[in-house]
């Protein structure tokens, strides 16, 4: 069906109404008047009644389109109202036209958004019931062999019980790593920013971690010690608890012989630290999913290693916490360097 402008109807109408008059004006009078005095007329008639008829459809449209125009202006797009436009009859089927464009785009990411955060539930609900049905259903092994007469074996009694307890403490670890997540995702979790050495940080996390590298014969090395302390302004223990894990993630996926090192580098304002390995690396595709909860690049070799696949998460939350960023290189069996920044006190 084919569609007119106003302006184009506007003409239509004019025309066909100055032929009718016209037409009424040769047949209503009894003399023939000149052919000067009807295009005379006629023009006089279709100048008026094309500025008539424009006014009588530009307020009909005016009428009907502006509430729909108030309603989409008022309407919230990604947390802000429309700019306020010239409401005006002239302009306003513009406006109408290019603000419910930018609603139906709004609207499409939204929707985009909430199929990626319901993707996002579905999964982390997934990974939770799986991570927890591990420890459960071995505690409830181990509980049953001991009420079927285990408790009297002094061969399996004591064994049983402590598997049970490993069992219940990697429980605790995932529920405590959850709530971690949580508060920092909600700003409950408040930071206690204090100027400290990052370097002497380093030093403790490889002196708490020797025993693991000395196991796995992995050396931990600190590349070209800084003569004087480098001091930042951060949460000491959110950012001992950041190295730890990647100091610990390091160890547990190197090669046996390989190295753990830490280096730091002047970025004028910041301070950018590296920990880096020789180990097993990650390949390019699954480097974007590194940060994201329970997810896991090997996934049987990393629960055989312990974990609860939220350490990276915390720790991205934590330095986002800090208003910094982290950053992770890495190549298949290369090795792999993860870099963040920390603001330097003044």
């Amino acid at each position: 069906m084919k569609t007119y402008s106003s302006r184009q109807l506007t003409l239509y109408i004019s025309v066909l109404l100055t032929v009718l008059v016209v037409l009424i004006l040769f047949f209503a009078c009894r003399f023939s008047p000149g052919i000067v005095v009807v295009i005379g007329f006629a023009a006089v008639f279709f100048l008026f009644s094309f500025f008539y008829v424009n006014y009588i459809i530009n307020r009909y449209i005016s009428d009907k389109i502006r509430p729909v125009y108030k309603t989409i202006k008022d309407l919230p797009l990604s947390g802000k109202k429309l700019e306020e436009k010239s409401s005006d009859s002239t302009n306003l089927l513009s406006n109408v036209k290019f603000e419910v464009e930018e609603w139906a785009k709004a609207q499409m990411k939204e929707i985009e958004r909430l199929k990626e955060l319901e993707r996002y539930r579905k999964e982390f609900v997934g990974n939770v019931s799986h991570e927890l049905k591990t420890p459960i259903f071995n505690i409830q092994g181990y509980i049953l062999t001991l009420i079927e007469g285990g408790l009297e074996d002094p061969k399996i009694n004591m064994l049983y019980l402590k598997r049970t307890e490993k069992s219940i403490d990697r429980m605790i670890s995932i529920v405590e790593d959850l709530e971690s997540i949580n508060k920092l995702e909600s700003g409950e979790l408040m930071l206690n920013p204090v100027k400290f050495d990052i370097v002497k940080t380093a030093k403790d996390v490889f002196e708490m971690e020797q025993w693991q590298a000395q196991e796995r014969d992995i050396s931990l090395e600190i590349v070209t010690p800084p003569v004087k302390p480098i001091f930042v302004r951060a949460d000491r223990n959110r950012i001992l608890e950041v190295m730890t894990n990647l100091v610990v993630n390091a160890i547990k996926y190197g090669k046996k012989g390989g190295f753990v090192h830490i280096s730091f580098h002047d970025l004028d304002d910041n301070i950018m630290v590296e920990i880096s390995d020789n180990g097993i690396g990650i390949e390019k595709k699954n480097l974007p999913r590194v940060f994201e909860r329970f997810y896991r690049v090997d996934k049987s070799r990393s629960r055989e290693q312990g974990g609860t696949g939220l350490g990276l998460s915390i720790v991205k939350h934590i330095i986002e916490a800090h208003n910094q960023s982290i950053n992770v290189r890495s190549v298949l069996d290369q090795g792999t360097t993860f870099n963040f920044t920390l603001e330097k006190a003044k």
